[in-house]
């Protein structure tokens, strides 16, 4: 596996791309990824050692890494000080995994299929919730419109470190805010808001 560039979500630069050894156990594929691939990928991915310890962290901001995944998806490292999440957010057509790596994430998900557009404001029914706590070792793999939010909610100062992949690579991103049952778009981003 190959970093094939760097941002980070705070104000600290990284100092250089980073890379993985020639040993990784992380291959690509020249087929299009199913979610099993994604999934395969960001386990063994999460498992590398090397590349986990190579994430540069900051106390203050969530940090990530692009990392080349399987059969040209759009894969990142990414770490989570305490207190850090993503808010509420799909990722659009793109089916995806996700793996903790290290620490422990929370995911708040709705199993429920969101209109792809013409709406702004959506009252969501009851026993629509889902949660899921994911130590390392764990993680799941989503369909399309799949809508969560992911989040470190540890007490202690304990950052987590999760693999993430998606197919097609991320057209874009709906960001939602939620007041109990009430669920509204606020934004959508583009590529070239994140990378």
């Amino acid at each position: 596996m190959s970093v094939s560039s760097a941002a980070v979500a705070a104000s600290q630069p990284v100092a250089a791309p980073v890379s993985t050894p020639t040993s990784s156990p992380v291959s690509t594929s020249a087929s299009t990824p199913t979610q099993a691939d994604l999934l395969d990928f960001v386990r063994r991915a999460a498992a590398d050692a090397d590349l986990i310890a190579s994430l540069p962290l900051d106390p203050e901001g969530r940090t990530w890494v692009r990392l080349e995944g399987p059969g040209g998806s759009e894969a990142w490292l990414i770490g989570w000080p305490p207190g850090t999440g993503t808010g509420w957010h799909d990722h659009a057509e793109s089916v995806g995994a996700f793996v903790t790596a290290a620490g422990e994430l929370k995911e708040h998900s709705l199993a429920v299929r969101l209109p792809a557009d013409g709406w702004k404001t959506l009252e969501l029914a009851d026993g629509v919730d889902r949660e899921r706590r994911l130590p390392a070792g764990k993680g799941r793999s989503f369909g399309r419109h799949h809508v969560h939010e992911v989040l470190n909610d540890s007490s202690a100062d304990q950052h987590a470190i999760s693999v993430h992949a998606y197919y097609p690579p991320l057209p874009q991103i709906r960001r939602f805010s939620r007041s109990g049952p009430i669920l509204r778009l606020e934004q959508v981003e583009r590529p070239e808001d994140w990378q």
